[in-house]
């Protein structure tokens, strides 16, 4: 494998567990960090202990706060901001932008415009950035492929070549890198998931049992693939690892940040005091809202969606917006 230049944008725990991947992998890795004392803590300590405390990286790994500097001749950019900062840190980014491979790591969807990441990246950077970028996915905690635990994901692009040179790019011993074409399929799965698995670590808190959860995964994914059906996503996407992979993982894995924050809200604490507790971004309290939003607008039904959006937003209670589910009129089961 040749030495490639990557430039990483976003010095959170999954941002440092990928380039710390390419270092490994042996290329030259700048991780971008927004704040200058976080970036110089991670020089200093060759760990980031605000995210990952007591990990040592791989090295050399170049940390930095400067754009410029993290982009400077490289080929491929990562854009691995929480799903909300995507399009301030790449419309900073793009005075630095050549033609470079960008591949889209963050996980939601937009609040107010509704749009998914490789949509913020059109409309921020132009249509010829859309054609060159891959959205990577799948079931993935940062702290497992940071101790070399074997991972498998999925590079998705409607460009063949460039999802197959992010494939080579990462590929290694414990990181398995498949690829396919449906960008919109992957990136659905890969936002929504995490509004089941608040969902399902809330009913983890309400002590519902493993009944409960196994039939939230599986008619979460019912409804995941229902809403992404009308954007033209293939259902066999969602049986994959962007889809159901990623969302067994994100409701059942004790590192996952949704289902912490719904094991405490299902124990009695307020959504507001948990979410401010979290030290990292949570990511599908927005996109609980945003694909809330989608699905009215669109009149695709997804009542365990707009279960948590109640929960989260309407100060309803969990054990109501329970019996709510479970009132709904009968009818023969569907997939999708």
């Amino acid at each position: 494998m040749s030495e490639q230049s990557v430039a990483v944008l976003g010095a959170g725990s999954w941002g440092t567990a990928l380039a710390d991947v390419l270092v490994r992998n042996g290329h030259d890795v700048r991780l971008w960090a927004r704040d200058a004392a976080h970036a110089a803590a991670m020089r200093d300590t060759g760990t980031n202990e605000r995210y990952l405390p007591g990990i040592e990286l791989g090295r050399p790994l170049t940390v930095t706060s400067d754009l410029a500097d993290a982009m400077d001749d490289t080929g491929f950019v990562l854009s691995v901001c929480p799903s909300h900062a995507v399009r301030e840190v790449l419309g900073h980014a793009a005075p630095h932008l050549g033609d470079q491979i960008l591949v889209s790591a963050s996980k939601g969807i937009e609040l107010g415009t509704h749009r998914r990441m490789s949509e913020v990246i059109v409309e921020t950077l132009g249509e010829a950035a859309g054609s060159r970028t891959v959205v990577l996915s799948g079931p993935s905690f940062a702290e497992e492929l940071l101790h070399g635990l074997p991972t498998a994901v999925v590079a998705a692009s409607r460009s063949e070549a460039n999802a197959l040179a992010v494939q080579s790019l990462f590929r290694n011993g414990y990181f398995r890198v498949y690829t396919q074409p449906d960008v919109d399929g992957v990136e659905l799965g890969g936002a929504l998931k995490n509004v089941i698995a608040l969902a399902a670590g809330i009913s983890d808190g309400l002590e519902l049992g493993s009944n409960a959860r196994a039939a939230l995964i599986n008619r979460g994914l019912a409804e995941i693939a229902r809403l992404a059906r009308h954007f033209g996503a293939r259902e066999t996407t969602l049986g994959g690892l962007a889809g159901l992979g990623d969302l067994v993982l994100t409701c059942t894995g004790r590192l996952s940040r949704n289902r912490s924050a719904g094991l405490a809200i299902g124990a009695g604490r307020r959504p507001s005091e948990v979410i401010g507790e979290m030290d990292q971004v949570v990511e599908g309290v927005r996109t609980a809202r945003a694909a809330y939003e989608l699905s009215r607008d669109l009149d695709v039904e997804m009542p365990i969606t707009s279960g948590v959006y109640s929960i989260l937003y309407e100060d309803v209670a969990p054990r109501e917006a329970l019996a709510r589910l479970m009132a709904r009129e009968p009818k023969p089961e569907r997939w999708g």
